[in-house]
């Protein structure tokens, strides 16, 4: 440890705030975890941190939490589970707020959770680099200010906490013809609503969630909307039998095998919705709860779309051959006009990118490689948060163990300077 009583500055924060990020300053050594991303994933695990005493920096390439959120999705998104089932460890939503809180009330409620545990990131840092070094058994974590390109910083901890989630980069498909296509291509990371699109044919790409909301939003905006569907999907009411459909999920495999349980969704899918597959939309093979459980692939909650593409306000297309100027070719030959292309093609990890030296996550996916519920701890006090496909419910699992297990760490330190005082003290 005489490597550290080398190192500047006091605390984190102070150092941090002093130094202003001059130039490439002095390496700043972390008493407690680095944290990359401000996100809900960032914030549950330094809320279960200092819960147990241990302090936490968490480095966010934004200038607020949860940028993603702020900035990324639409105005209609409402949380698609209850509120229940997306609450942060340790803080319940307030009890006014409606069972699915919409957009704006989740970040009021991220900003209060933030607040009561006087999590303070540091804004607009980039992490451009993580690396172990071996020598000193440090991680060396290495920014770059957003605005401010030769301001640089590095930093040294124990542990390094990887929070900056599945969704931190949009998935763009290339598709023959773009650069002809005259009308506007938007991935749905900048569509706000449908406000912009009224009277005109649209072509929303991709039928998850975001896919279908964005559809039903066009609709209610008098746009006249069409939804490529290449794959099969799971279409499931959001509410059965009086109870939310994954809360009724969740109730059922607590005393049920998972077939069974899909068995018994999808026999009410069908009295409820009817038969997908005569509108387009054919189911997957595997259940809706083996599906997401194998290859991580959420089947999708109806608010409505549903009904729009039943009364024919939202047609169904195959998948795209190729642009053209002003037209679509879909892959069964037929070719129809379009004023604008909406990419409701996801999102994917970063991770890889800027992690050096670790095989924890995928180099395919910037996914662990481990699954759930396995993914969350890698080598050399390096830890993932909010990567189990399982939304914010993931991430609070992730979050508590990751504390609970740096905790054994910290106390442990903790004796051993208590036991073997510095002789400088």
């Amino acid at each position: 440890m005489d490597y550290l009583k080398e190192l500047e500055g006091k605390s984190v924060h102070d150092c941090y705030h002093q130094i202003k990020m001059n130039k490439m300053a002095s390496p700043i050594f972390v008493p407690g975890p680095v944290i990359v991303g401000a996100g809900p994933s960032g914030l549950a695990a330094a809320a279960c941190l200092k819960q147990k005493g241990i302090p936490s920096l968490i480095l966010e390439r934004a200038e607020c939490l949860a940028s993603m959120w702020q900035f990324r999705t639409y105005d209609r998104l409402r949380l698609h589970l209850p509120k229940q089932f997306c609450q942060l460890p340790l803080m319940p939503f307030p009890k006014t707020l409606p069972s699915y809180p919409t957009k704006q009330q989740f970040l009021a409620y991220l900003k209060l959770y933030a607040d009561h545990f006087d999590i303070k990131p540091a804004f607009s840092q980039d992490v451009v680099s993580a690396e172990f070094d071996h020598v000193c058994k440090l991680w060396r974590v290495k920014t770059q200010a957003r605005h401010k390109r030769d301001e640089t910083a590095e930093y040294l901890c124990q542990w390094l906490i990887v929070a900056t989630g599945e969704c931190a980069e949009e998935v763009r498909p290339q598709i023959e013809g773009m650069s002809e296509f005259e009308g506007t291509i938007q991935h749905t990371s900048s569509y706000k609503s449908g406000s912009r699109f009224c009277g005109k044919n649209v072509l929303v790409v991709g039928c998850g969630n975001s896919g279908m909301e964005v559809c039903l939003d066009l609709c209610n905006h008098n746009a006249r909307p069409s939804l490529v569907v290449r794959d099969a999907v799971h279409i499931l009411p959001q509410q059965m039998l009086g109870k939310s459909t994954f809360g009724l999920s969740m109730f059922l495999l607590k005393w049920f095998p998972m077939r069974f349980v899909d068995q018994f969704l999808l026999l009410l899918s069908h009295l409820m919705l009817g038969d997908t597959a005569q509108f387009g939309l054919r189911r997957p093979k595997l259940g809706p709860l083996e599906l997401k459980s194998l290859y991580g692939k959420t089947p999708v909650l109806d608010v409505g779309t549903l009904a729009q593409i039943k009364n024919g306000k939202i047609k169904v297309c195959r998948g795209i051959k190729r642009l053209a100027r002003n037209a679509v070719e879909f892959v069964d030959g037929k070719v129809e006009n379009f004023d604008a292309i909406i990419l409701a093609t996801g999102y994917k990890s970063n991770v890889p990118s800027w992690l050096k030296g670790s095989d924890m996550f995928s180099e395919k996916d910037g996914l662990p490689r481990k699954p759930f519920p396995n993914g969350w701890k890698g080598e050399n006090g390096l830890y993932a948060v909010g990567f189990t496909k399982r939304g914010l419910l993931g991430a609070s699992i992730d979050a508590k163990r990751i504390a609970e297990d740096i905790e054994h760490s910290w106390k442990a330190e903790a004796t051993h300077v208590l036991e073997f005082p510095c002789p400088l003290a």
